[in-house]
């Protein structure tokens, strides 16, 4: 395996620890928090701790603003019915719902930036699939858990879409122009629901989450930029794991046997047949040396 695609990996389990952290702040909530109240304080935290960077960076510019544009409001989207979902169902059921984003970032690599994709990739996709249907259980199917395959589709769109910035751009910018461009969409949503109270422990929460957000944000960045997206979408499956090991530790929830198998059709394919197929050829190539 290549150094980059190494250090890729790397940074995005790291970040997925960090994005681990956030859905567990996200639990903290007040059960009577506004929600858009609750991301406008946080998107608003982030660009005051960002820009102090920013102008130590010398104030890097972009010469993409219409994908940060896009790449913002996708997020806004993201933020909204993630949050929803994760106040409404158990941490491990919203991490393995919104994991089957790999697939969708493999696929979507696919279509947009014309990335090649091999055979057992597709099975891969395929398995996954079947995955998220066993999650989702059509047959008893809960409006929260649409929502959050609605944030693993805009999450996926919006990680690809970091592969059109060139590598040359500052990821500062990008994290800035990320949280900065989301403001305008969240004042406009609350003025038209209405925002809700504004309490020292909801800024205190909006200000921890947000800290692991720009954490996991940065490191994001940092690999999809770094290497193609279908080598390190498998790294993203390590923040199910983290996510279901925090639910069980503060949260006292756990999958149960459909949803253990739906989670594992998502997340092992991925990681075992990749190997079982390398191994496969090792032993291919050395039955050839020896007949030779």
């Amino acid at each position: 395996m290549k150094s980059p695609v190494i250090f890729a990996l790397i940074i995005l389990v790291l970040g997925n620890i960090f994005s681990a952290l956030y859905d567990v702040s996200i639990k903290w909530l007040p059960d009577n928090a506004d929600i858009i109240t609750f991301l406008l304080l946080r998107q608003c935290g982030s660009v005051l701790m960002l820009l102090p960077i920013w102008f130590m960076a010398r104030k890097p510019v972009t010469g993409h603003f219409k994908l940060q544009l896009v790449r913002s409001h996708l997020g806004v989207i993201t933020s909204i019915t993630l949050v929803v979902g994760l106040v409404s169902l158990p941490l491990a059921t919203v991490s393995s719902l919104f994991f089957s984003a790999p697939i969708m970032i493999t696929v979507l690599g696919y279509v947009w930036l014309k990335e090649q994709i091999s055979l057992t990739q597709w099975w891969i996709t395929l398995l996954g699939f079947i995955g998220v249907l066993i999650l989702l259980r059509p047959s008893n199917i809960e409006w929260a858990g649409l929502l959050v395959l609605v944030a693993a589709v805009t999450f996926s769109m919006n990680q690809i879409a970091l592969r059109k910035l060139p590598k040359q751009e500052s990821p500062l910018v990008t994290l800035l122009l990320y949280n900065l461009l989301s403001i305008p969409v969240l004042c406009v949503a609350g003025a038209c629901i209405g925002f809700g109270d504004v309490t020292m422990a909801l800024i205190g929460l909006s200000l921890i989450s947000n800290s692991f957000l720009l954490a996991y944000h940065f490191c994001c960045i940092v690999a999809y930029r770094s290497a193609k997206a279908s080598d390190i979408a498998v790294a993203e499956y390590s923040g199910l794991l983290f996510c279901v090991l925090f639910g069980w530790l503060w949260f006292d929830e756990w999958l149960d046997g459909m949803s253990w198998l739906g989670a594992s059709l998502i997340v092992l394919p991925t990681v075992l047949l990749p190997l079982i197929l390398a191994c496969v050829r090792r032993l291919q190539r050395k039955s050839v040396s020896v007949l030779n």
